[in-house]
């Protein structure tokens, strides 16, 4: 299952009926007008949210839109010791965020070693001070990502693979910098948070293999993501 993975609550429902061979008495009301896949008005806006909606925080961290299309990469931070820039006013709108970080240096990076995976966002360099969690009172060099605007290309903007990618010019850059948090996640006590967050080992070990390039995780993933969209097409309702 992606991090992304594109259903409404009643489509997963149906997923996970079929899934788990569920005998329960099941059914969904349509929505009238749900267009997910289609801007809504003016060019780079809607996308799952009509431009004419205001945005309902459902999360004290989820504080806009642009958290909301930043998150399925954005997430992964819980799992390591970088800032995902809680305890500031713009939470998981972070690539990362940490004191002993050159933010420009792994922007740089990151555009040289895959450039396909930077396009349909603004990534600006921004400082911060976190007034709690990650590296709080400590000035942080980070990098903010907005997935709105002009500029902001659905089709393009790749969450996940982006924040991969981040991490892996990190751990390039600063090859023994201690990236992977080690605490009790989601209940779960013998696995790292972050194999937790994406199903298993395989982004970890290839950002941390000095051998692997963005387009090994890449082949992987779109497997996987190819498999996905099969499996759960017959769920659909839009």
């Amino acid at each position: 299952m992606p991090m992304r993975h594109g259903l409404t609550l009643g489509e997963m429902g149906h997923f996970f009926i079929a899934h788990f061979g569920l005998d329960v008495d099941y059914r969904v009301v349509a929505m009238e007008g749900w267009r997910p896949d289609e801007p809504s008005g003016a060019v780079a806006s809607g996308y799952g949210w009509p431009k004419d909606r205001v945005w309902v925080i459902p999360s004290p961290n989820a504080a806009s839109v642009n958290m909301a299309r930043c998150y399925a990469g954005t997430v992964m931070i819980e799992g390591a010791t970088l800032s995902e820039g809680r305890g500031t006013t713009r939470p998981l709108e972070v690539l990362f965020g940490a004191p002993d970080v050159d933010a420009n240096g792994v922007w740089k990076l990151m555009k040289q070693m895959a450039p396909e995976w930077c396009g349909g966002v603004t990534v600006r360099e921004c400082w911060f001070e976190p007034t709690f969690h990650k590296h709080a009172g400590k000035l942080c060099n980070g990098l903010m990502m907005l997935a709105e605007g002009p500029d902001y290309a659905h089709e393009l903007f790749r969450p996940w693979r982006l924040q991969a990618l981040a991490f892996k010019a990190i751990r390039t850059l600063y090859p023994d910098y201690n990236l992977w948090r080690d605490f009790p996640y989601e209940y779960e006590l013998d696995r790292l948070a972050i194999d937790v967050i994406n199903g298993g080992p395989g982004l970890r070990e290839c950002v941390d293999d000095a051998g692997s390039a963005p387009g090994d995780l890449d082949e992987a993933a779109a497997q996987d993501e190819a498999l996905w969209a099969q499996t759960v097409r017959e769920h659909l309702l839009y």
